[in-house]
């Protein structure tokens, strides 16, 4: 039977509000992709402070089984809590922390240095081992030799301008690096507080940008998300304290200078998954050398031992409720984030990933639903 002129006027108006809206639907993809590229520092400075917010009502609600008070006077003891933790390890700590932290770089460096030796007298190529800045004398100009004698001693005005200028340029570049950091460290503060105070306004938020028909499978999907990042959160910070502990005390047992500073960044890299670990137990090491091979072989055994404490005891443990993704899975979504975003996209690949795994678990169930036969009465 032929088609009538209407049906094949409705055909191609069908196919090309097809095509329109997959056209904008790329544009708008497009978008996105640009705009997440070029504004990546800020959304992860974002999502941190969201983490932050997860975190502190994970612990208000864990308050909550104890204490049956308001939700915003859980959250005050929790952060008067943690205010006070931080202020007793900065007071009775930091003179220990700084000298501690002096003494690590300045053994890091010279340590750098006798591996490099050690490598060129073996004929192996140690350029990728050249950390070391110009000094001062070499960056400054040099003067023509042939002055008169009683003008030998001063500089020329040209070298002093110079000098003049890489010192205020390196004064900027230091005070804006500092001025960055506590900015972004008062940032994610302010946005974890503001999260963490008024969770429901800020999820009833979300959910008002979504259509109205799919409420309730965003609900599910927000919920989920929030519920695997507290718990994945609690159990990262039991296995950083744990790593923290046992560090310290093994290094300060065998007689490693900057054992607390050293069980604090181990500490700290356990919350960047594989590849923060392998940091951590380089540092150890390397800082182990100065006290002697066996000084470091124990702090390698200890590396060792804590590794295996945190992957194969306190992960599966703490972790195993939370989410369950593959190590090789995880490492590659660290090394693709690391090298587009930097040390943001390393360092947050984890509850990403999390985030991602989620979204597609929602979807998977919905499609096997849907797709599954009705059961025969």
């Amino acid at each position: 039977m032929p088609e009538s002129p209407d049906d094949r006027l409705h055909a191609r108006a069908d196919l090309a509000w097809a095509i329109a809206v997959g056209g904008i639907a790329a544009v708008i993809f497009a978008v996105l992709v640009l705009f997440t590229w070029y504004f990546a520092a800020t959304l992860f400075l974002i999502f941190g402070g969201i983490l932050l917010g997860v975190a502190l009502n994970a612990l208000t609600g864990m308050l909550g089984r104890v204490l049956h008070l308001s939700h915003a006077l859980r959250l005050t003891i929790v952060c008067l809590v943690l205010a006070a933790l931080m202020s007793g390890v900065i007071v009775l700590g930091g003179a220990t922390i700084g000298r501690q932290a002096s003494a690590l770089s300045d053994t890091i460096k010279s340590q750098v240095i006798n591996v490099r030796t050690f490598l060129e007298q073996h004929g192996i190529e140690t350029s990728y081992l050249d950390f070391a800045s110009p000094s001062p004398a070499s960056a400054l100009p040099q003067t023509t030799t042939n002055q008169p004698s009683g003008r030998n001693n001063l500089p020329d005005p040209g070298a002093l301008a110079s000098s003049g200028g890489a010192i205020v340029t390196q004064t900027f570049k230091l005070l804006l690096g500092t001025v960055s950091a506590v900015g972004n460290f008062f940032i994610v503060l302010f946005l974890g507080l503001t999260f963490a105070a008024q969770p429901n306004v800020y999820r009833k938020g979300l959910l008002f940008m979504v259509p109205r028909r799919y409420h309730e499978p965003a609900a599910q999907v927000v919920d989920r998300i929030g519920d695997t990042l507290e718990r994945w959160l609690i159990a990262q910070l039991v296995t950083m304290a744990a790593v923290f502990l046992v560090t310290w005390i093994g290094l300060a047992i065998i007689g490693v200078e900057g054992s607390f500073i050293l069980g604090i960044q181990a500490g700290l890299l356990t919350f960047i998954p594989t590849v923060g670990a392998i940091l951590g137990g380089l540092i150890v090491v390397l800082a182990s050398l100065a006290s002697g091979w066996v000084a470091a072989a124990s702090a390698f055994v200890l590396f060792l031992g804590v590794h295996a404490m945190e992957s194969y005891i306190l992960t599966p443990i703490l972790q195993r409720q939370a989410l369950e993704i593959p190590p090789a899975t995880l490492f590659a979504f660290q090394i693709l984030l690391g090298v587009v975003f930097g040390v943001w996209g390393l360092a947050l690949a984890l509850p990403l990933v999390a985030v991602v795994k989620v979204i597609i678990e929602h979807f998977k169930a919905g499609s096997d639903q849907a797709e599954a036969p009705p059961i025969a009465a």
